[in-house]
């Protein structure tokens, strides 16, 4: 079975070169050349040169940064949808909001076209090694017919349910870790002003119940100064957005959060979006509270 794989960026790179690795025959699109060459580079599979040519593919896998561009390359006229046949599996790896997720469903099952929302848990680098932790939706029957492949790109393959589920999950999570992420940075500001050196703060709050994953992972970038693009800003803020979007369709006040997104949103308008979420440390002390 040929596999398609639309966007092999920072995420989708590596899960479609651990296909590659496995021996899958996958052809694989970006509009960057760049991330193309950088997953051929795994194996012998092929590029497309368009969406279309990934027709005939009976399994379709797509990795893109916001809900409009899955929506662009799968739905309408032009979409992909109109294109595959009957039968075939999309397994949609994009952070994106529970309605497009169930739009992506509906259009999929109208062409009798088989959708799994797979979200994904974790950072690049598990994904390079098929460590990354998997939240997916859908119809349990076709996730069961997809038990060769999760191991392959990753593990564990948790099964959610519904679609919306698997969304929220990841929103949840990035949410959670993006909040956790600005209060540490704005710790870290306080313990400036209190004179202890970034790195002793750190160490210290990691014998604390203040400790977290993102203490461990960008806690030492923000005290080295390191704000190299892993996961960026914008990102960030896109998926803080989408989540604090997401309660507020499901009736919820979420507070706490609503600041979170607003700290992002101030760090991306100083001109830090394209480096590192851990960049938001630049923007505490300078955002205006209302």
């Amino acid at each position: 079975m040929k596999i398609g794989f639309i966007g092999v960026g920072l995420m989708g790179g590596p899960l479609a070169r651990n296909l590659i690795r496995a021996g899958k025959e996958v052809l694989v699109y970006d509009l960057s050349e760049e991330a193309v060459q950088r997953t051929l580079e795994a194996g012998s599979s092929g590029a497309a040169a368009a969406v279309a040519d990934l027709a005939d593919c009976g399994l379709v896998f797509t990795s893109l940064p916001m809900p409009a561009h899955v929506q662009g390359v799968m739905l309408g006229t032009d979409g992909l949808y109109e294109k595959l046949a009957g039968g075939t599996v999309h397994v949609e790896l994009s952070t994106i909001d529970p309605q497009t997720s169930v739009a992506l469903r509906d259009s999929a099952g109208a062409k009798g076209i088989e959708f799994l929302q797979c979200t994904l848990g974790k950072t690049p680098a598990h994904a390079e090694k098929a460590e990354e932790p998997m939240f997916i939706g859908g119809d349990k029957a076709v996730f069961e017919k997809m038990a060769d492949i999760w191991p392959i790109i990753g593990a564990p393959a948790y099964y959610m349910g519904g679609v919306e589920a698997a969304c929220a999950v990841k929103l949840i999570s990035n949410m959670v870790g993006m909040g956790n992420l600005a209060i540490l940075a704005e710790g870290i500001r306080v313990g400036e002003q209190a004179g202890i050196e970034k790195n002793l703060l750190i160490e210290l709050l990691q014998d604390t119940g203040a400790r977290s994953f993102q203490m461990d992972v960008r806690g030492p970038w923000i005290a080295a100064g390191d704000f190299n693009n892993r996961f960026g800003l914008d990102l960030a803020l896109k998926d803080v957005r989408l989540g604090c979007e997401m309660a507020r369709a499901w009736g919820l006040d979420l507070g706490a959060m609503e600041a979170v997104l607003a700290l992002y949103k101030s760090a991306s308008e100083q001109g830090y979006g394209k480096e590192d979420c851990n960049a938001v440390f630049k923007a505490i002390g300078t955002t205006k509270r209302s």
